[in-house]
């Protein structure tokens, strides 16, 4: 400190009161910032945006619902950023294949395949190529051919759906059901998907063998729609035509059948005004008479056939 001569007395007083209050500030503790963490600041630029479902998305399984780090190591005091869900928009052209390992000639950027029988490699070699993949899991009946079948206790399953080895499930039944439909969504997660395709989601609507409510319906698909979100996985809604105005804000998608043969298509129009694609196939109609109508309704629309191999013919 001997950077000068020598001083007045008036100027000395006046440079020890100086010294005192700066070592008086000094000693007064650690500074906020260094309490809080480094000095840089968070950017918010590339933060994800929320997810758009209005139903809050459920922890994920075996956690609390709240922040594995404290509030203030964010600057806001919200917690940690959740990871942007994919949102698929209005007219996205698609392919839907769920008999047997996916082919992937269609050039579009959306495939919706079977998640069991699809590995962690065909979604990363859709993924090389641009595109998003579709896990599709059936939530609503229970499958004699899955390998999780033994899973699934008696008393959850219903009358047969119609369709061999399966029976409707008991969806009244979530404290079963849950930690069953939470491993498979694991497993969509765990091989890459990009979002999820729940089957089956208006067993109230039929004979199940259960006296399903609409109450019950939308308890468990609402349910799902938490699995999926918390585990950063775009949802679709399946057919439940009867239940969007209360589920639209709770799923990213919606997925239908042969809503053209039964003049109900106008009824998805609540997903397209929320910019959220309605993926709509048709099995028996001929794509003249319905993709006018599908183009003005703003669905992504095809014809299949009804085993769902890879044949298609879009609007």
């Amino acid at each position: 400190m001997n950077r000068t001569s020598a001083r007045t007395a008036t100027a000395l007083v006046s440079t020890a009161v100086a010294l005192l209050l700066l070592a008086t500030a000094c000693s007064s503790g650690t500074s906020d910032d260094d309490a809080d963490g480094p000095d840089e600041p968070t950017p918010t630029a590339s933060a994800p945006a929320p997810s758009r479902s209005a139903t809050p998305a459920a922890p994920a399984p075996g956690k609390s619902g709240a922040p594995s780090s404290p509030a203030s190591a964010s600057p806001s005091g919200s917690g940690p950023a959740k990871a942007k869900i994919w949102q698929p928009r209005p007219g996205t052209a698609w392919q839907w294949q769920l008999n047997g390992h996916v082919d992937e000639g269609p050039d579009v950027p959306v495939y919706d395949i079977d998640g069991f029988e699809n590995t962690a490699a065909d979604v990363a070699a859709l993924h090389s190529r641009g595109r998003k993949a579709i896990c599709y899991i059936n939530a609503g009946a229970w499958e004699n051919f899955r390998p999780d079948k033994e899973a699934f206790p008696n008393e959850v399953r219903g009358e047969n759906n119609g369709w061999d080895g399966e029976r409707w499930l008991d969806i009244r039944r979530i404290d079963v059901l849950r930690p069953l439909m939470e491993r498979r969504f694991d497993m969509c997660k765990e091989k890459g998907f990009d979002g999820v395709e729940p089957d089956l989601m208006d067993g109230y609507l039929n004979k199940t063998g259960f006296p399903l409510t609409a109450a019950d319906q939308l308890a468990y698909n609402r349910m799902l729609s938490g699995l999926a979100h918390a585990r950063g996985l775009a949802v679709g809604l399946k057919n439940d035509l009867q239940q969007i105005p209360d589920l639209v804000g709770a799923f990213d998608f919606a997925v239908n059948e042969q809503c053209a043969q039964y003049d109900e298509c106008a009824l998805l129009t609540p997903f397209v005004k929320a910019d959220k694609a309605v993926f709509h196939v048709e099995y028996e109609l001929p794509a003249k008479d319905f993709c006018a109508e599908s183009d003005k309704l703003g669905l992504s629309s095809m014809r299949k056939n009804l085993k769902l191999d890879v044949w298609r013919q879009p609007c």
